[in-house]
């Protein structure tokens, strides 16, 4: 078991599920899906707690009932959420608009700005990750990164995202950078980075290291809903990190847990993703 500390967001989501796919100046008719558990914390979070992990949060809620809910509710599945930051005002509600072939967009309002405390003392932490753009989380990964694993998504700009591991998408890379590259991981991840991960839906992940780059299939799965794959992978990387795996391992057990979360109608991962994490710990 690892200690994982996770920097991410935990929201609450809006499902709202379209009769047909999205298109400029359409109508559209839709279901009211609910409301669910999402966010990157949870939805990275939740994996590593079935795992056997000890997981962490630190993120930022309102005062209001919609932010007790969503602590509650992510303290009830196994989180610590006792790092959570409570603001004034209210929680922002994200609107998830889910198309039939389970494709969805997302719609939110700005939001506050979150400004991280004091770094704890890294001793007590295998790992630390970040998917937030929190200010203060370059001070933090610098402290980090001599004690415990490192792990950042790339952020929505070019800002720094000092760590070990770089995780991006090709879809995040579209506009700012024509091929990945490693010489662009380490302009986001800086001298430390060992792994620059790229991965790219159903054709699956390249890593990038200084000397060479590799490939490692995607898993397939009949997609229900995309919410939440990105971050499934990164938990089930993290995990196989923390147990000592390789970096092509690693992703391939990412690819794993992530279809898993495309082949589950949630936000968080779904039963069948702890029903593998079970059958594997009993093996």
């Amino acid at each position: 078991m690892a200690n994982i500390l996770l920097v991410a967001n935990l929201n609450c989501d809006r499902i709202l599920l379209l009769d047909k796919p999205l298109k400029t100046g359409g109508r559209f008719h839709y279901q009211d899906g609910g409301q669910r558990l999402g966010g990157g914390g949870a939805n990275t979070g939740l994996g590593l707690v079935w795992a056997g992990h000890r997981v962490a949060l630190v993120s930022q809620v309102g005062r209001d009932e919609m932010g007790d809910w969503a602590i509650a509710e992510a303290s009830t599945q196994g989180l610590d959420c006792r790092l959570v930051q409570r603001r004034a005002g209210n929680t922002c509600e994200m609107l998830l608009v889910m198309t039939p072939d389970g494709e969805r967009t997302i719609i939110r309002p700005q939001r506050p700005i979150f400004e991280l405390s004091v770094p704890p003392k890294w001793h007590q932490w295998d790992a630390l990750y970040f998917n937030t753009s929190a200010e203060g989380t370059v001070s933090w990964a610098k402290t980090a990164l001599e004690h415990c694993l490192v792990v950042a998504q790339l952020a929505k700009d070019d800002r720094p995202r000092p760590c070990h591991v770089l995780l991006a998408s090709v879809s995040d890379m579209q506009g700012r950078c024509d091929t990945a590259s490693w010489e662009y991981g380490v302009s986001i991840g800086g001298d430390s980075l060992r792994y620059f991960v790229v991965t790219d839906g159903i054709n699956g992940a390249d890593v990038y290291t200084k000397d060479r780059v590799q490939h490692v299939p995607a898993v397939l799965a009949k997609v229900v809903d995309t919410t939440g794959a990105g971050d499934a992978y990164a938990a089930g990387l993290i995990h196989s990190l923390c147990s000592g795996q390789s970096i092509t391992d690693a992703m391939a057990e990412g690819a794993i847990w992530a279809a898993f979360a495309v082949a589950t109608d949630s936000s968080i991962p779904g039963d069948a993703l702890k029903a593998y994490l079970e059958a594997k710990a009993s093996m």
